[in-house]
């Protein structure tokens, strides 16, 4: 992997917005590079000195050095961010900021340039207005591989140096392993180095074992309880004979017609006796009235 070098001298700016009403301000710039990979691009970031009282026109002659990755500048995906801030004592406030793609600036140059180039962007308020400008000086070094870069950037002289990360790009793999993690299924980055794997639980780590036996209650001691009912509790036994309504009776008929029949006898026998008895007292009374 390739990297280059960029040297940049933040000069001054002028015509910002003045976000102080009874005081000048008293002004500094927060220099950053912001890319695809925003975690490590952000950790080459560097704060100027403040100048007090600028008012509207802060000057700073401030140098710095980024290291920057080669394949990322030229897919245009890195840039850098020029953050102005007033210094209260309240609480700092934005003033405004001027982002520029790394690409334009290498492509406006040619890379093995001894001198600084000078230009001069427009600032930007919060708001998105433009208002006033910054200016500042830049150069690039030759293509370096990595660890070199990294090492001259870190042995530069400065006010402030800043401490170089090398932005991972496409070209760059992570270290395998690190962080604690293993690489997913399928990833190129190869089998993790030796003696990496999840460390073994401590010895009788998991479950405890099963209690030990007679562990838990006491048995209940003989007779603890309800008492046993005496003999003869609960519901009484079957109703004594004759209990209740008397058993239905069932109608005879052949009683019915016997008796019928001797009724029915008796009462021709009685009307014939009668008739019989009848019939000589009119024979008798006629005798009688015959004679008299």
């Amino acid at each position: 992997m390739e990297q280059r070098i960029l040297e940049l001298e933040l000069i001054s700016a002028k015509d910002i917005k003045d976000v102080n009403l009874l005081s000048k301000m008293d002004v500094y710039a927060v220099v950053s590079l912001q890319g695809d990979d925003v975690s490590r691009a952000g950790k080459q970031k560097t704060k100027t000195k403040v100048s007090q009282g600028c008012g509207t026109h802060p000057t700073w002659n401030f140098h710095m050095k980024f290291v920057l990755d080669e394949y990322l500048i030229q897919q245009n995906r890195i840039s850098l961010v020029f953050k102005l801030v007033c210094q209260r004592s309240l609480g700092d406030k934005d003033i405004g900021q001027v982002v520029v793609p790394v690409k334009e600036l290498l492509d406006s140059v040619k890379a093995d340039a001894a001198s600084m180039k000078f230009v001069a962007y427009q600032v930007r308020k919060p708001s998105g207005k433009p208002k006033g400008e910054l200016e500042f000086s830049y150069k690039f070094g030759d293509k370096v591989a990595a660890s070199e870069a990294t090492l001259t950037a870190a042995s530069s002289k400065g006010n402030e140096p800043v401490t170089a990360y090398p932005v991972v790009g496409p070209s760059v793999q992570p270290a395998v392993g690190y962080g604690g993690y293993p690489p997913p299924v399928g990833s190129s980055a190869g089998p993790p180095p030796p003696g990496y794997e999840y460390p073994a639980p401590p010895q009788g780590y998991g479950y405890p074992p099963p209690p030990p036996p007679g562990y838990g209650y006491p048995p209940p001691p003989p007779g603890y309880g309800y008492p046993p009912p005496p003999p003869g509790y609960g519901y009484p036994g079957p109703p004594p004979a004759g209990y209740g309504y008397p058993p239905m009776q069932q109608p005879q008929p052949e009683a019915k017609k016997k008796n019928f029949g001797m009724g029915l006898g008796a009462g021709v026998l009685g009307g014939v006796l009668g008739g019989m008895i009848i019939g000589d007292m009119v024979s008798d009374g006629g005798g009688c009235g015959g004679g008299f």
